[in-house]
């Protein structure tokens, strides 16, 4: 089983406008409101591409309610922690000529509700992944996902990460079956500015040097990196496309290369379909489903 934890959740109301203009009535052309949350888009992805997964983490109020509802309508399972108090925060996210995004705060966390999601953990086994993927409520300890990720110690429990600066650094250490850093984040954890595939890779192998059995690197237009644990490099080029929403295209990455090394067992499919899930997400409105990255992978890989 697949288990993906989002600390953060969030309702996307995804807006579209012919021009965003600050200070003025706008008015939209299109608008959707979705599950969302890193996590959760993973699962989301992974459930498109037919492979089952649980979505845990914490939700609250009316706005909780909508979120599980919308994983359930859409054949996604989850199990998620219902809070008492405050509701599941809502993230505006802007499509004009530029992306804006509006993120809202989440609620507050308690020891009772975070001691249930450790509970819910507990049961993985060996073969299981873990998705850890997002930011921290600041309610939680800074180094929450290093407190999950001992709690899996000796289980063989593969561990995924997708998180920023310190939070995904400071796991290395346990050996993370696969992080996935975009080109922007792997260069603030060294303070360099990364803009071409060359130029990531002597920072992804760093990452390995400090622990990652594999290294996934989104780059946006420029494509993306793998160094995998077999010791090999994978490069690629952005496949051919119009840039539609660029919202959870990192999260379709990883679901993609989570579903072709189910699938296959080998990296370098893995890092094909990874690549051909996180386009085929930029160029939809919303997440893609399992023909439209069947479609990129077919015409980018031959």
């Amino acid at each position: 089983m697949i288990y993906t934890v989002t600390f953060n959740p969030a309702l996307d109301y995804i807006v579209r406008v012919k021009q965003l203009n600050i200070g003025e009535v706008n008015r939209a052309e299109y608008g959707e409101i979705t599950a969302g949350g890193k996590g959760v888009n993973v699962s989301l992805v992974l459930n498109n591409l037919g492979h089952e997964s649980t979505a845990l983490g914490f939700a609250a109020g009316f706005t909780g309610e909508k979120l599980i509802q919308d994983l359930k309508k859409k054949g996604c399972r989850s199990d998620f922690i219902f809070l008492n108090q405050g509701m599941t925060r809502i993230n505006v996210k802007i499509k004009g000529q530029e992306e804006t995004e509006i993120n809202g705060e989440g609620p507050e966390i308690t020891p009772t509700a975070l001691r249930s999601l450790m509970m819910r953990l507990e049961h993985l086994k060996e073969g299981d992944i873990l998705v850890l993927s997002g930011s921290i409520p600041k309610t939680l300890p800074e180094d929450m996902y290093e407190r999950v990720i001992l709690r899996q110690q000796g289980k063989r429990v593969k561990i995924v990460v997708d998180a920023t600066n310190n939070l995904l650094k400071e796991t290395l250490k346990y050996h993370p079956f696969l992080v996935k850093p975009n080109h922007h984040e792997l260069g603030e954890i060294f303070g360099v500015d990364i803009s071409s595939r060359e130029e990531a890779i002597p920072y992804a192998e760093k990452l390995q040097q400090m622990g990652a059995e594999n290294v996934l690197v989104s780059m946006a237009g420029e494509g993306a990196v793998l160094l995998d644990g077999c010791g090999k490099r994978h490069m690629s080029p952005a496949p051919e496309g119009r840039l539609v929403n660029s919202v959870g295209a990192g999260d379709s990455m990883v679901a993609g290369f989570l579903a072709g090394y189910l699938e296959t067992g080998d990296y370098e499919r893995a890092f094909q379909m990874g690549v051909a899930a996180g386009s085929a997400s930029a160029f939809s409105e919303y997440l893609a489903t399992r023909e439209e990255i069947l479609e990129v992978l077919s015409r980018t890989f031959k």
